[in-house]
């Protein structure tokens, strides 16, 4: 098993979230990929959605499973929900934000921190916002959107 934050090399050719940590790890992310580094998590803009501020926290460890996770993984991950839900509510002045964890197309638990902005629509609620994912390039949130986003929640995370 790799080290807390750091994935195996001969995964990193499989792995799509190993190939973009390895990337973050040579400072050639755009800004929205890497909004914030931990030892144990990344901080980054969801891409191909239409809500601004989707926020996923990727393990830097190649783990399959939230069981696998270790103390320090699983402490930072509560402390990074928090933090980066009240950034948004300050950021974007949403009301709330929807977590959700799964790990099914990628071999590194990721957890999703969806703002829920206040005149989203009724049918788009709940687990429902996962309709807004896959969205067209010219739906989606754009890369200057995202930046712009990035920068100022990177500037109002305490942690």
């Amino acid at each position: 098993m790799a080290e807390p934050g750091l994935c195996h090399a001969v995964v990193v050719s499989t792995c799509v979230a190993c190939g973009l940590i390895a990337r973050r790890d040579r400072v050639e992310a755009p800004l929205w990929d890497s909004i914030r580094r931990t030892p144990c998590w990344d901080v980054v803009h969801a891409f191909g959605t239409r809500v601004e501020g989707w926020i996923v926290l990727v393990t830097r460890r190649h783990i399959t499973s939230v069981a696998d996770m270790s103390d320090d993984e699983a402490v930072t991950l509560g402390r990074l929900i928090r933090e980066v839900s009240r950034s948004l509510q300050v950021v974007l002045g949403c009301e709330k934000t929807y977590v959700a964890q799964f790990a099914e197309h990628h071999d590194h638990p990721h957890v999703h921190v969806i703002p829920r902005p206040r005149n989203l629509p009724s049918e788009h609620r709940g687990p429902e916002i996962f309709g807004l994912m896959g969205a067209s390039p010219d739906e989606a949130v754009s890369a200057d959107r995202m930046d712009e986003i990035a920068n100022r929640l990177s500037a109002e995370l305490a942690f």
